[in-house]
């Protein structure tokens, strides 16, 4: 449990602010839209705006008419963020509460199925997309720990607080429902299942007035890339992202080790005959598999790929559970090298998450280029989708003095620069606006009138030219 605390508390603290945190910042301070001025903007100001107290009521319009979120997380983020502050470290830290919570939730678990407990916290809390999701400042983390709180309970014989955790759970996030259904399916009574119901009429007023909000967020549903993807993230959750650490062939040769040491865990499970091992590991199997059969069914409802990584963090501990089940002595037989390896790699990986750039989203690194400017250059910052996740992210990590020039894709882009005379374009291309807003800059700071100073792959500045005048 301190190694959880350790991990996750250092995980929240050490990464760069993510496009998706920014959503959730704003929101929980009363603004999901920021309206961005032409003028110039210190960085200071985003932090500034981040720092609202909205009622309830307010967040839960907002959600209804600019985002497809449930409401319970952002309620429960902006009450603690009228106690522990504004920052996105103290939101943060909700997650890692949460996340320190499930990993003793998942103990309990396998103590009552005489699943070794140990084990199955040090592999649930060695997957990558555990530590991930319960370090950010998303629902993802409250959601699991409800997950696992309505799973203890239901063990316990207390049906009508396990329905209320479950469909707590889908309230925190919508992909909670996978794992909800799974385990109503498999063994609640209908106590439990009653008591869920109010929960899902709730997601379903919020998600009836934004569930077409979304359009274009994924690639359309094809079967077969559709597995690929699956399997892709799903290795990634557990294994995280060990190929990206290295280049050329190396990454070839990690991403082939690792995939032959999923395709042997699978064999593995599946040699220990779980489907004879009684109801306890079918539940926990049943968990396991609800979210990534979720996701294909959705794509295939929506026609589009809703896969990621974060998606599929909440079968994470019951694959946790059913590798240690598999790995647990039985008749005397010797433990193999198979869980030192996993734990080898596990441990690489979350270090690679902690450390790496490689694994954080830009804004971060653009921020520390921008540092290095002097006080005549202004950043020329991509608004993106909706002047949320990019505009925040940067802000978050700039310089609070740094002076920004917020840009859309549809703005006279010429105009707006030309009282300037060294510019310094931000490299964010996070979504399709901003890929566009990028282009069309590059576009403008052309010769005679420009000339590039410095070419980098977080920042790019521009000085006007005296040929140009």
């Amino acid at each position: 449990m301190l190694l959880a605390v350790l991990v996750l508390t250092a995980s929240a603290w050490l990464r760069g602010a993510e496009y998706d945190e920014q959503y959730t910042l704003f929101l929980t301070a009363g603004i999901a839209r920021p309206d961005w001025p032409e003028t110039l903007v210190a960085a200071g100001t985003i932090s500034t705006l981040q720092s609202g107290h909205p009622t309830l009521a307010g967040i839960a319009h907002d959600l209804r008419t600019t985002d497809v979120h449930p409401p319970l997380y952002f309620w429960a983020l902006s009450l603690w963020r009228n106690v522990f502050g504004p920052s996105l470290f103290a939101a943060r830290l909700i997650s890692v509460v949460c996340g320190v919570v499930s990993l003793c939730l998942v103990g309990i678990i396998a103590r009552f199925f005489a699943i070794p407990s140990t084990t199955s916290m040090l592999l649930t809390l060695g997957c990558y997309g555990f530590v991930y999701t319960n370090a950010i400042a998303r629902g993802f983390a409250p959601a699991l720990m409800l997950l696992l709180c309505g799973i203890t309970l239901q063990i316990a014989r207390r049906p009508l607080l396990a329905g209320v955790c479950l469909g707590a759970a889908c309230c925190c996030n919508y992909l909670a429902l996978f794992v909800t259904v799974a385990v109503i399916a498999v063994g609640s009574t209908w106590i439990a299942t009653l008591t869920v119901i109010p929960f899902l009429a709730l997601d379903a007023w919020f998600f009836a007035a934004q569930h077409a909000g979304r359009t274009g967020q994924f690639p359309p549903f094809q079967i077969a890339p559709g597995l690929f993807r699956l399997v892709q993230y799903q290795t990634g959750a557990v294994f995280g992202g060990l190929p990206i650490y290295v280049d050329g062939l190396l990454r070839n040769v990690f991403a082939a080790l690792i995939g032959a040491l999923a395709v042997g865990l699978v064999f593995c499970f599946a040699r220990a005959r779980p489907f004879a091992a009684g109801p306890g590991i079918r539940l926990i199997l049943g968990a396991a598999i609800a979210t990534p059969i979720g996701l294909l069914l959705l794509g295939a409802i929506f026609d589009n790929t809703p896969i990621e990584l974060r998606y599929l963090s909440f079968g994470l501990p019951f694959i946790a559970l059913l590798l240690a089940w598999t790995w647990r002595p039985v008749h005397g037989q010797k433990t193999s090298a198979l869980p030192a390896c996993v734990f080898a790699i596990q441990i690489a990986s979350i270090t690679g998450l902690l450390c790496s750039p490689r694994t954080m989203q830009p804004a971060r690194a653009t921020a520390i280029a921008a540092a290095s400017l002097t006080d005549d250059e202004v950043v020329l910052l991509p608004r993106g989708n909706d002047g949320v996740g990019i505009v925040g992210a940067f802000g978050v990590e700039a310089s609070r003095s740094q002076p920004l020039l917020i840009i859309a894709p549809n703005d006279q882009i010429a105009d707006r620069i030309a009282p300037f005379r060294r510019v310094a374009v931000a490299m964010l291309a996070q979504d399709k606006e901003s890929t566009a807003t990028i282009a069309m800059l590059h576009a403008a700071l052309v010769p005679p009138r420009w000339r590039l100073v410095t070419s980098g792959s977080h920042l790019e500045v521009y000085e006007r030219s005296d040929d140009g005048e």
